[in-house]
């Protein structure tokens, strides 16, 4: 598994701090012990911690980028069908700088858009932030087997692969959600889309979020 956070102000004026960033990475290297990496440009910051499965070189680096930077994208999970994907792409002139799978969302991305999702077979959750479209679009696997937690106010949407990711965030309310606990206590967990704290929610499975 790999971690995944990232933060997105609604006024474009308004900056992500590094820190926080590297905060996110620091409470989920657990999840990815072998690299980390973070992005940010203004109002977006994308943060990503790496246990290394496919293509173990530095070019499986998190955040990765196309070739121009202008997608961007922290992933965490695997795409089975990748190389039948891959093949298909490079016989429509798409030139890869990795092995990876992940390389390989971005391309179908840049082709489909949200689309991409109907090619992917796989368990997986990740962010694309979209430099042109000034876009941030999550998605999360049909059968839910990769987390996402997000919370949202009027300022700001954040996200991250585990709660803790989001609460690093001083600006984030820290509640806990009763109708959630209430959930836990008579199902033995919390269903989607609730959380333990107020205001977090999951992207259920089978499920994405565009954030223009």
């Amino acid at each position: 598994m790999c971690g995944i956070g990232g933060k997105l102000y609604f006024d474009s004026a308004r900056a992500v701090d590094p820190a926080l960033l590297e905060r996110m990475n620091a409470v989920l290297a657990h999840r990815g012990p072998d690299d980390g990496g973070v992005y940010h440009d203004g109002p977006i910051g994308l943060a990503h911690r790496r246990l290394s499965i496919i293509d173990l070189s530095p070019a499986g680096h998190q955040p990765m980028s196309n070739p121009e930077g202008t997608l961007w994208i922290t992933f965490n999970g695997e795409i089975y069908n990748f190389l039948e994907l891959r093949t298909e792409l490079e016989r429509d002139g798409v030139t890869f700088r990795s092995k990876t799978d992940t390389e390989v969302i971005l391309a179908l991305y840049e082709r489909h858009g949200v689309e991409c999702l109907r090619y992917l077979r796989g368990m997986f959750a990740f962010a694309i932030w979209d430099r042109r479209a000034r876009t941030l679009f999550l998605a999360r696997d049909r059968l839910g087997k990769k987390p996402l937690y997000y919370y949202q106010d009027a300022k700001q949407f954040l996200f991250a692969s585990e709660p803790k990711g989001i609460l690093q965030d001083p600006e984030v309310p820290v509640e806990p959600d009763l109708e959630a606990i209430h959930h836990y206590l008579t199902f033995g967990y919390v269903p989607s889309p609730y959380s333990a704290f107020k205001g977090f929610r999951k992207i259920p499975p089978a499920h994405y979020l565009v954030i223009r």
